[in-house]
Parts: structure tokens; C-alpha cells; sequence
């Protein structure tokens, strides 16, 4: 038997052992479905205290329980920052961050680290998965002369392929078995290494030619939605001029039963993909003389969103005769979706540092991040404010940045003094509510 057909055996039988490097938003919900259909499972990651929490059975991302985590060891599941462990998975899944330099270009070092520390320990029949988002070529470019370096043939002694992640964290409709796998390899023993991988734990996997238009297709999921968001942000600009509710606009809208489908504006981009991977195919584009200009065009709309809200909320201060210097300004929500815990490139924090510049006092209240934690370019040193009659009092204004469904709205609207809602959660006109 020759060393594709017995890791395929072995993926198909249950009987591989699936390691997963980067045990994060990602990384965590995988290895709780490939325990939860009797794999054995190794958590690899950099972070000890993660390590520690997990193999205590403790969670430390809000949606996901600790009764899970729990489970998940109670059944074999143990994680370590030991990479020599690597050799005893049959499958790799790199679910490590992809973000972007200061100068909004890739940063890939994540991936070629990870990569890296697990090549001394690499061993025939292996299938390496890279799941994180990033430009057309990098599992080619990258990841292959590195897992050739130790004499290995890539698609004969160790197989390669990348399987974009596609989470959405907080959405009760989908979970990780329902969401389809797009699956692309380095050579058709590859791709079926990848396919016999994803097969147990994923309900439907979508095989593609190629490594690079699996690449691709992670790029134009979160693209197309980037530059949707971009075009509703600048009607949601053009109506405000009009004195138009763009909300209820886009909601006259969605009634058609084809052709449309309807996006809502906000106070910028968040999250982990949206704002951040169309600049990995514009900054690839360049390498082919390639000017992307729509996709950049919706990146200058959608981060000039922060601005917009300070400036309304400016506007809504003069108008009280006050300044936004000196004036103590309350954020609600600062996770960058509603009902969630992740702050990954979170509006609400970039609404938060222009406040603080223009010189005004800053606060926030957010029921899923009780303090504000440690970022890598972002700090504030506070803690959630309680919401109540007489907390809201004590502000000359509010800014509803995400709309968790744990705000008491009716209270907000009655006791703020001056509310600026981004997210159009009021609809009726109210003299002490802005919408931006």
C-alpha cells in the first residue's frame, strides 16, 4: 500500500490522528468537531496559557463552552506548545492569523513560522492543511519548498492542500459541519488526501482545480462582501444628505425576490477576513500589473466609517453647544459583530482612539468584554461601564457601535442625552438620536 493510499485508510477509518495548529476562532471549533465524531485530536499553540486553559477544560472564548472543552478531554483531547508532537498527527490544520502590516500588506509570517517549527518533525504520510485566509500562490510559494526542504515529494511522500476556514462566530445558523469545505491540493493525490481529511467532519466538501483557486475563492467570498458593504456605506452617506433612512431603503429593497440582496451599513468593517483580505489580492495584483481600483475604492469607503460617526457625533455636540474636548463619551459595544466577545479589527476601537485624540473622555459598555484586553496596536485601560438610568446620565453622549441584543434599547434612547446610532436600531425620529 503506498504511503497515499494508507493515509487516506486512515482518514476514511477514523483511525489518523488530526492535530490542529492554532487553537483560536477558528482552530477551536474544528477540533471540537473532529472529537465530537471520535478522532483523536492534538491541539498545537504558541500560547501556554491557552494550552493550560484548554487542557484544564476551560474555554476562553465566550461562545464556545467550557462543558465543550471539557468534553473534548474527557475524550482524548490534549493540546501543547511541544511542536515535536506534530509527528504523531497524520493531518496538520494550520489555522494560524493572517493580518496585515502597518503598511496594509500581508503579513504571512505567522504561517511561514508555524510552518517552519513543524518541518524538523515532519514525516511521510502526512497531509498538511492551510486554512488561513491569504493571497493566490502562498501554499505553492510558501508552504511546498518548505515541506520539500527535508527530501520529501510533495504528493508522493507528504501531501499538501489548502481549505480556507469559513467561521462566522455567533451566528446560530451554521455551525461547522454545515458549512461547506472548499478543498484545493498540490496534485490529485493531494486533493484526495484533502477531501478524505474533510469528509467525516464536514457535511459537504467542494473540491477546486488548484491550490491557488481555493486561494481565490476565500479572497472573492470576503471581497464581495467588502465591496457590498463599501456601496451601501456611501448611499448610507448620499441619503443622509437627502434626509433618506438608508435602513428603511434597504429594506423596501430586500423585498425584491431576485436580484438583490440586501447589505446594511455601519461603523466600518471588523472581524478578521472583511477588512483585512481584499488587500492580500490587491497587493498580489500589483505582482501582474494589475491596479485593483474597484476593491480599493470600497476599502476607502468603508474606512472612513469611524470618521463619519465622530464627525456626526461632532455635528450632534454643536448643535447642544458643546465640544467633543472634554465631553465624556460612552461606546456601546466594542466587539466588531453583535453578540460576540471577538475584537479583531473592531470599528468600535478605532471610533474610540479618534475620540480620545480630539481630546474627548472615553468610555464603553460591552456585556461580552466585561475589559478591554490586550491588542496588539490598541490599549485602553478600562473596564465595561453597567448600563442603567444613571450611568447614561453621566455622559454628553452616547454611540451605539454594535448592537448586541443584551442592550436595554428603550432605556438607552430615554436616558442618554445624545445617542448616535450607527446600526439603525431606532427607526423613529427622536430629538436626542442621530443616525450615522
Amino acid at each position: 500500500m503506498s504511503c497515499h493510499q494508507a493515509l487516506v485508510a486512515k482518514l476514511k477509518n477514523q483511525s489518523a490522528v488530526i492535530g490542529v495548529v492554532g487553537l483560536g476562532y477558528v482552530g477551536l471549533p474544528l477540533m471540537l468537531r473532529y472529537c465530537s465524531i471520535g478522532y483523536k485530536v492534538l491541539g498545537i499553540d504558541i500560547d501556554e496559557s491557552k494550552v493550560s486553559a484548554l487542557n484544564e477544560g476551560c474555554s476562553y472564548i465566550e461562545h464556545i463552552s467550557s462543558a465543550a472543552i471539557a468534553e473534548a478531554v474527557d475524550n482524548g483531547f490534549e493540546s501543547t506548545t511541544d511542536f515535536s508532537r506534530s509527528a504523531e498527527c497524520d493531518a496538520l490544520i494550520l489555522c494560524v492569523p493572517t493580518p496585515l502590516n502597518k503598511y496594509r500588506e500581508p503579513d504571512i509570517s505567522f504561517v511561514t513560522d508555524t510552518t517552519d517549527a513543524l518541518v524538523p518533525y515532519l514525516r511521510e504520510g502526512q497531509v498538511v492543511s492551510l486554512e488561513s485566509t491569504t493571497y493566490p500562490g502562498t501554499t505553492e510559494e510558501e508552504l511546498l519548498p518548505r515541506l520539500e526542504s527535508n527530501g520529501f515529494v510533495v504528493g508522493k511522500d507528504i501531501f499538501l492542500v489548502y481549505s480556507p476556514e469559513r467561521e462566522d462566530p455567533g451566528n446560530p445558523n451554521f455551525e461547522t459541519r454545515t458549512i461547506p469545505k472548499v478543498v484545493g491540493g498540490h496534485t490529485s493525490d493531494c486533493l484526495e488526501a484533502g477531501k478524505a481529511l474533510y469528509h467525516k467532519a464536514i457535511d459537504r466538501v467542494v473540491p477546486v482545480s488548484s491550490t491557488q483557486a481555493a486561494e481565490l475563492t476565500k479572497l472573492l467570498e470576503n471581497i464581495h462582501r467588502a465591496v457590498n458593504i463599501g456601496l451601501v456605506n456611501e448611499m448610507k452617506v448620499v441619503a443622509d444628505k437627502m434626509g433618506i433612512d438608508i435602513f428603511e431603503v434597504v429594506d423596501a429593497a430586500a423585498t425584491k425576490p431576485f436580484g438583490f440582496t440586501p447589505y446594511y451599513p455601519g461603523p466600518g468593517l471588523g472581524g478578521h477576513c472583511i477588512p483585512i483580505d481584499p488587500f492580500y489580492l490587491t497587493w498580489k495584483a500589483r505582482e501582474y500589473g494589475l491596479h485593483t481600483r474597484f476593491i480599493e475604492l470600497a476599502g476607502e469607503v468603508n474606512t472612513a466609517m469611524p470618521m463619519w460617526v465622530v464627525t456626526k457625533l461632532m455635528d450632534g455636540l454643536n448643535e447642544r453647544a458643546k465640544s467633543l474636548k472634554g465631553s465624556r463619551v460612552l461606546v456601546l459595544g466594542i466587539a466588531y459583530k453583535k453578540n460576540v466577545d471577538d475584537m479583531r479589527e473592531s470599528p468600535s476601537v478605532e471610533i474610540m482612539e479618534l475620540l480620545e485624540e480630539k481630546g474627548a473622555v472615553v468610555s464603553y459598555s460591552d456585556p461580552h468584554v466585561p475589559e478591554f484586553p490586550k491588542m496588539r496596536e490598541h490599549s485602553f485601560d478600562l473596564k465595561s461601564v453597567v448600563l442603567s438610568q444613571e450611568s447614561l446620565a453621566e455622559y454628553d453622549a452616547v454611540v451605539l457601535a454594535t448592537d448586541h441584543d443584551a442592550f436595554d434599547y428603550e432605556m438607552i434612547a430615554a436616558h442618554a442625552p445624545l445617542l448616535v446610532d450607527t446600526r439603525g436600531k431606532y427607526r423613529m425620529p427622536q430629538n436626542n438620536i442621530i443616525k450615522a
